[in-house]
């Protein structure tokens, strides 16, 4: 990556109509990285990329990847003035009614003996006059050292969101493929039990038995706890050796994991599509970020998508057979408040 200042540069006192035709910008950090990056816009260059979770377009962020040097100068380009306004007309599901729903999904996962479902929900935040973008970005990073953190604004959408579940990083010097399984929640104080245990033992699985079929030499880690602010998960770390022409079909064959959607992939899938009140998008879809040395490859989970006048907050948990409702609900509250304690909200 280049140390240069962004060649972008957005007049802050545009009408917002004509503003947005010219508006394009992401902003992120790396993880365990304070620097800040974005794209210079040039079309003959791709290096970021997110991709959706089932079904809908990706979205590009065209131009190569430049370091910003004035982090509080380029930040204040962000004006929650360009956001797009929600014509979704989306009612947000109540407790009473995930509850309901959540008892659904666990008879189906009964029914067809399913090691795991993830359901999703949107927590919908409307009651506020405008949000101070740049602090709720600032907020973000600070919160989450350790994730990866974007902000982005198109002509189309606008998104934030900071996590650490790494579906991939390929580095094209050694060779060396990484990534983890990640599954479990639970508040960072209090002990695992055997739902969140056998929650995460089948992404382990999956994630193993497709690095085999593309390396002879595969290493994988005890499991340990990943805190990430109020939270922790369970996770394992693998690391292998493959080629370079098979990257492409590792990740297609790992996306969705079972972290994100269940097992039996294609029928989760499809379960999801019936069972979820709202589409997902681009939550549970993934990053790709190539630079120099390294191909990476982020699950965007802790995330939201940001309007004028509202904010959709994406937040699922993977459900067993030994599923509480009551603890799902209170689990996705949780999930919820990485986005929702570190937004800069204006009432009036």
């Amino acid at each position: 990556m280049q140390n240069e200042k962004s060649t972008l540069e957005f007049p802050m006192l545009f009408p917002d109509a004509d503003l947005r035709k010219i508006l394009s910008m992401i902003y992120f950090k790396l993880p365990f990285d304070e620097n800040l990056y974005s794209t210079n816009n040039n079309n003959d260059e791709t290096h970021i990329v997110f991709h959706p979770f089932d079904g809908f377009e990706t979205v590009v962020h065209p131009g190569k990847i430049i370091q910003i040097k004035s982090e509080e100068t380029d930040l204040t380009q962000l004006i929650s003035s360009t956001l797009p306004k929600d014509s979704n007309q989306f009612i947000p599901e109540t407790k009473d009614e995930y509850l309901k729903n959540l008892a659904d999904v666990i008879d189906v996962i009964k029914e067809n003996k399913l090691p795991k479902l993830v359901y999703s929900r949107r927590k919908i935040i409307t009651d506020f006059h405008k949000i101070d973008l740049s602090k709720s970005f600032k907020n973000l990073c600070d919160s989450y050292p350790n994730a990866f953190r974007y902000i982005f604004i198109d002509e189309k959408n606008a998104w934030m969101g900071a996590f650490s579940e790494v579906l991939g990083k390929f580095n094209k010097k050694t060779y060396d493929f990484e990534t983890m399984s990640l599954a479990g929640t639970l508040p960072v104080s209090e002990s695992w039990s055997e739902k969140e245990i056998e929650e995460q033992k089948p992404v382990t699985e999956y994630i193993r038995n497709i690095l085999k079929n593309y390396s002879d030499d595969i290493e994988e880690s005890a499991t340990y706890d990943h805190v990430s602010g109020n939270i922790k998960h369970l996770r394992t770390d693998f690391k292998a050796m493959i080629q370079p022409e098979n990257l492409d079909s590792i990740i297609q064959h790992m996306h969705p994991t079972p972290a994100v959607c269940g097992i039996p992939k294609d029928f989760c899938k499809e379960k999801i599509r019936e069972l979820e009140k709202f589409p997902r998008e681009l939550y549970a879809g993934y990053i790709k970020i190539e630079t120099e040395e390294n191909i990476f490859y982020f699950v965007n989970l802790r995330c939201c998508k940001l309007y004028q006048d509202a904010v959709h907050i994406f937040a699922g948990g993977g459900i067993t057979a030994k599923s509480s409702p009551e603890k799902e609900w209170h689990e996705t509250e949780l999930k919820s408040e990485a986005i929702l304690k570190n937004l800069v909200i204006i009432t009036e």
